[in-house]
């Protein structure tokens, strides 16, 4: 079997940062692996390791100019019911999800940025 890599580089150009975050995680799951970045064992780059930060909070600062897109986005990415969602969008700032890696925090905040929210990674 051989791969088509351009066609597969093409794929992936077209889809979006949740699509991809879910195809990352498949890939995780199916073999076994991590796309985390390995940790510096030891020497100068230790340092910098233990200084960077592993786990994110998401926070929604302004939902922007399309309220109702926002709202869907959140629930998108919380799995929360219609109510929950409004509540976290319309008492800003809100936390929207804490302790996550830095690709899922990054891929939250582009959903969110793509409807005009403004987020905050703490």
């Amino acid at each position: 079997m051989s791969l088509d890599t351009e066609k597969i580089i093409a794929d992936l150009k077209e889809a979006s940062i949740l699509d991809l975050n879910d195809l990352v995680k498949a890939i995780e799951e199916e073999f076994g692996v991590s796309a985390a970045a390995p940790v510096a064992a030891a020497g100068a780059g230790a340092g910098e390791a233990a200084a960077e930060k592993s786990e994110f909070t998401v926070e929604l600062t302004e939902a922007g100019d399309q309220k109702v897109k926002a709202i869907k986005a959140v629930r998108e990415i919380t799995g929360l019911g219609l109510k929950d969602a409004k509540g976290l969008v319309d008492n800003i700032p809100s936390v929207i999800k804490e302790g996550i890696s830095k690709d899922e925090a990054e891929a939250m905040k582009a959903s969110l940025e793509e409807v005009g929210a403004v987020v905050t990674l703490k």
